[in-house]
């Protein structure tokens, strides 16, 4: 009895460490799939690794401005085609010019082909005056100053050599630079300070600190920067009118393997509201009436295929000038429109012995221009540029994107007039639409 009590004891015990294996193994069995990347266990209790970024000014922060709320917005429900805004007065003035200059008078002085800095050596020989070239300044001069005094005349000769001075008093110090700083008292209106920054981006200044509070704006260049800023400001100042654009930036999806039917604008509208048609060298300008704006525009889209408004703003020229839309600044990051920049180049006056618009709209990318169109326009025309393939914009070999799919800008011009204050009253509350506009825009 006992030999087979022990039998059947091992039996049990062998019984159970074979149920202890099942039961493990099927345990085993519960547990979720283990995820390996680069040698390091990723579960749903891992914590996130990222690569180090280099040290950049993060996307969203560089693309912070305060500008676009006043530029990214257009109220379509209440433009005006004209508008008249009072002239005002635009001030430049020079920044770290440094201390007062000692009350010295010069008379007499002559020099000849010499530097900057020779030529002020030679003026302040004797004085205690030492001239210090912060940069090399190889200009040469030549001139007579027959009397003034010693901040006139060191005027002028910096500005024969294309270069600025600063005076520091405690170390009796004259630093010469072709560089400086200015600050520009600006308007109160909008439109106007619109203007005067759209034609600095359109000489491609970039380094602008614009305080909207006191209406200042901040620039620093060269001799040949405040030319052309001193110009802008001189071209503003003596314009009678400006010209604005105000912009929506559409992507057009097909609904059927086909593409968008534009012909069929003629008997949506009417031949008479398509009034001009621009080729391109890629898409094509179509100059259309009042009847033809953004929700008739859109109104007819949506019958061929899905509209998706991808950036919408306005800019503002002096008249003659020239400045630009950038489709990125403001429109949804993701796009693959955002490297698309719109030029325009633009002068409202007599055409042909007629008030037009006369404009040249260019649109372009950082790989080089895309297109352009010479438009001459009537006041109330609008601008429809079509048939831009969305594939214009990708990069990649392979895209999801239909051949089909299309880039449509809208472009409705807008004159401001800029009338002296004495006589904004009269024109003020006048209703500048019809007989009366025509009658205004022909004086």
């Amino acid at each position: 009895m006992k030999k087979n009590n022990f039998k059947f004891n091992l039996f049990y015990f062998v019984l159970i460490g074979l149920t202890g294996c099942v039961q493990q193994g099927n345990q085993e069995q519960q547990y979720d799939t283990v995820n390996v990347v680069d040698n390091l266990v990723i579960d749903e209790n891992s914590v996130p690794i990222f690569p180090k970024k280099a040290a950049l000014t993060t996307d969203t922060a560089r693309r912070f401005s305060i500008e676009l709320p006043k530029r990214c917005k257009v109220d379509w429900n209440n433009q005006n085609v004209v508008s008249v805004v009072p002239e005002e007065k635009i001030e430049i003035v020079r920044l770290d010019t440094g201390d007062e200059l000692p009350s010295f008078n010069v008379s007499d002085y002559e020099f000849t082909k010499l530097t900057v800095k020779q030529a002020l050596d030679k003026l302040l020989d004797g004085t205690n005056i030492a001239i210090i070239e912060d940069e090399e300044l190889p200009e040469k001069i030549t001139g007579v100053i027959q009397s003034g005094s010693l901040a006139d005349s060191l005027e002028l000769i910096s500005k024969m050599g294309k270069s600025y001075y600063s005076y520091d008093d405690d170390s009796k110090e004259i630093h010469l630079s072709s560089h400086s700083k200015w600050l520009m008292k600006m308007p109160k209106d909008e439109n106007i300070i619109m203007a005067l920054l759209d034609a600095m981006h359109g000489e491609d200044m970039r380094n602008l600190l614009v305080d909207w509070e006191d209406k200042t704006v901040v620039f620093e260049g060269n001799y040949q920067t405040e030319r052309e800023v001193s110009k802008i400001v001189s071209d503003v100042g003596s314009k009678k009118y400006m010209i604005a654009w105000d912009i929506d930036v559409y992507r057009v999806y097909p609904r059927t393997d086909n593409p968008i039917i534009w012909m069929n604008m003629l008997p949506a509208f009417g031949d008479k509201n398509v009034k001009m048609s621009i080729p391109g060298v890629v898409g094509r300008a179509l100059v259309v009436s009042p009847e033809i704006n953004t929700k008739t525009l859109q109104e007819f889209l949506s019958q061929q295929g899905n509209v998706v408004l991808i950036s919408q703003g306005t800019f503002v020229i002096p008249n003659g000038w020239q400045s630009r839309f950038d489709i990125g600044q403001c429109g949804k990051e993701d796009r693959l429109e955002t490297d698309l920049t719109i030029g325009a180049t633009g002068k409202y006056g007599s055409y042909a012995g007629t008030k037009k618009i006369d404009a040249k709209i260019v649109l372009r990318t950082s790989v080089g221009e895309l297109s352009s169109f010479k438009i001459p326009t009537n006041i109330g025309d609008n601008y429809l540029i079509i048939g831009i393939p969305t594939h214009s914009f990708v990069t990649a070999p392979e895209t999801l994107i239909s051949p089909f799919a299309e880039l449509v800008v809208f472009m409705s011009p807008r004159v401001i007039s800029i009338v002296d204050p004495a006589k904004e009253s009269e024109t003020q509350n006048a209703q500048l639409s019809g007989d009366a506009l025509r009658e205004y825009l022909s004086e």
